[in-house]
């Protein structure tokens, strides 16, 4: 049996973990290979883990998330109006099947890109496509593609993402035109994708940030239905890295 010829055949079907399942099982002595089904099943097993790995790497790559953030690395406390139960909740994905909205507020500093991130990165391994914007990226893209005339297509292409992160909402005016992309976007969105909004503004102050009754009040209608609010409270994170 010409080990190697097998090697080089599954790589040329790109059936990468199976090669290096192979090669390792047959590297060792003959009296501890499996028996034919068992290796079957160990081949099969190392394909999927390797085929579930690219899909997280790839994914995350073209999530642009902010911070390579674990969930396991994000503090829950009562003092940070945080618990574990709250965050293992979310890490199990059911309001991403749902098309659920999760509102992150509180002060600067107090961990919301953080959190934001880390239910994206959870996000990517469950399977779901994910992309992340600063709101000032946002906007630029928004202007960018009204210029080069790929508008509705970046509104298509938002529309189909099961998981949108807007960071940092309110931070910068939104002009008339942004609302109205945002209303579309929430609009087309609406229990078909999850959405992720991170804001030092308290939710409450969101109607005056808008400052335009009608487009305020059919946004926030869209983000008030299944909602999970999350407002961060406690020091700023940042202090405990610098000193």
């Amino acid at each position: 049996m010409n080990t190697q010829h097998t090697v080089d055949q599954l790589q040329e079907l790109k059936l990468h973990g199976m090669a290096r399942a192979y090669e390792a099982i047959t590297s060792q002595p003959v009296h501890l290979h499996p028996e034919a089904h068992e290796m079957v099943a160990m081949l099969t097993e190392a394909e999927l883990q390797s085929k579930l790995h690219y899909r997280t790497q790839l994914f995350l790559r073209l999530a642009r998330l902010r911070y390579a953030v674990l969930p396991e690395q994000i503090q829950c406390s009562v003092g940070r109006n945080l618990t574990r139960e709250q965050l293992l909740l979310l890490c199990e994905g059911a309001f991403i099947r749902s098309g659920e909205t999760v509102l992150i507020t509180g002060a600067t500093g107090s961990g919301k890109s953080y959190l934001a991130c880390a239910l994206g990165r959870q996000a990517c391994i469950l399977g779901y496509k994910t992309l992340y914007y600063s709101m000032s990226r946002f906007l630029e893209t928004l202007a960018t593609s009204r210029v080069e005339g790929s508008y509705v297509k970046l509104l298509n292409l938002l529309a189909r993402m099961p998981v949108l992160i807007f960071d940092d909402f309110g931070l910068q005016e939104l002009d008339h035109p942004a609302k109205l992309a945002l209303l579309q976007i929430l609009e087309d969105r609406y229990s078909k994708g999850a959405t992720i909004i991170t804001s030092q503004l308290p939710i409450k102050k969101w109607y005056d940030y808008l400052n335009d009754a009608t487009l305020a009040d059919a946004i926030m209608d869209r983000l008030s239905a299944r909602v999970h609010k999350i407002d961060l409270k406690g020091e700023s994170l940042r202090k405990d890295k610098t000193n």
